[in-house]
């Protein structure tokens, strides 16, 4: 049995080192480095969890091409199982320009991909039920997978009593709702950042979009605001909590760092305040290097900055 099924969209980053600016028209900027690392939701929080000691499975699309090459070469370095992580034949892997800007947040430019065309038909109740928790990253970015293949799986997860944790990648105004409220009434966790967030209910107050999502069905609503920590509700109560401070150079997969912390509390049967400082902690521990999944910690390394650091939560 895995710990955790992790579906989703899976990615091949192109990444620079923080830069003094960007550049004007035909002004060339240097970097001290760039790297080629694997991205998308559902390849982050996987490697996140198995550096975390757990036993996860992805299940996603790749091209037939030297990216999806690394994607697949690097995952299962980091302990993933990847008997699920399928190739394309007709669209390439998918893949993300990110530009650093020294104290500014990141700049992506995106190709969908392989991942345009992952329907989740891969994945199958029994799998589902054969798991601890489920997660699904980067739903909304492309048409699919159609709604109903990710309620059919949620579904399972909820009559089997296995946590359904959902994860959003939102590109730009429009409406969502048709493919998003089935699925909020079936999920467990959900942890949009704050600009997701906007896009998807219209509300700037990090409470009103978390309460929004409530009233859909979701029974944990995490808003993640970056340095300004996050904001939790759920049948517990309304919680703030704040961030680890630390040397900042690159925020990606930093969402993602803070869901497989999360994952690893549910999996400890922590409760929700907890569960929310492992993810801080795992959040800030990515950031401080370049790369979705370069920095993040290891257990005995959370476990000894959680001694170090304690979390301020404060119910509100």
């Amino acid at each position: 049995m895995l710990d955790v099924l992790c579906f989703g969209i899976v990615v091949s980053d192109h990444l620079c080192s923080p830069i003094s600016h960007l550049p004007r028209t035909g002004e060339l900027v240097l970097s001290s480095r760039f790297e080629l690392t694997i991205g998308g939701n559902a390849a982050n929080v996987s490697t996140d969890l198995a550096k975390l000691g757990m036993n996860v499975g992805v299940v996603g699309l790749v091209g037939k091409d030297v990216f999806g090459q690394h994607v697949r070469e690097s995952l299962e370095a980091a302990g993933v199982d990847c008997r699920l992580l399928c190739e394309s034949a007709t669209h390439q892997t998918s893949q993300s320009l990110i530009v650093n800007v020294q104290g500014e947040d990141r700049r992506f430019i995106h190709a969908l991909g392989a991942n345009a065309d992952f329907d989740a038909s891969q994945v199958t109740p029994e799998m589902v039920r054969d798991c601890r928790v489920l997660f699904l990253g980067g739903y909304l970015l492309a048409e699919k997978p159609p709604v109903e293949n990710v309620v059919r799986l949620f579904q399972a997860a909820r009559e089997a009593g296995i946590p359904t944790l959902l994860d959003v990648v939102v590109p730009g105004p429009g409406d969502y709702w048709p493919r998003l409220r089935p699925v909020l009434t079936l999920t467990d966790v959900f942890m949009p950042n704050e600009d997701e967030s906007l896009l998807l209910t219209g509300e700037t107050d990090p409470w009103r979009q978390a309460e929004a999502f409530r009233s859909a069905g979701v029974r944990t609503a995490i808003i993640t605001r970056g340095g300004h920590g996050c904001v939790i509700v759920s049948d517990e109560g309304r919680f703030q909590a704040e961030s680890h401070r630390v040397p900042f150079i690159d925020g990606t997969g930093s969402g993602d760092a803070f869901v497989s912390g999360y994952i690893l509390g549910l999996l400890r049967g922590t409760d929700t305040l907890d569960c929310v400082r492992l993810g801080s902690a795992m959040g800030a521990s990515c950031v401080r290097s370049t790369g979705a999944t370069t920095g993040v910690f290891n257990v005995a390394e959370l476990t000894d900055f959680l001694a170090a650091h304690p979390l301020k939560i404060t119910r509100c």
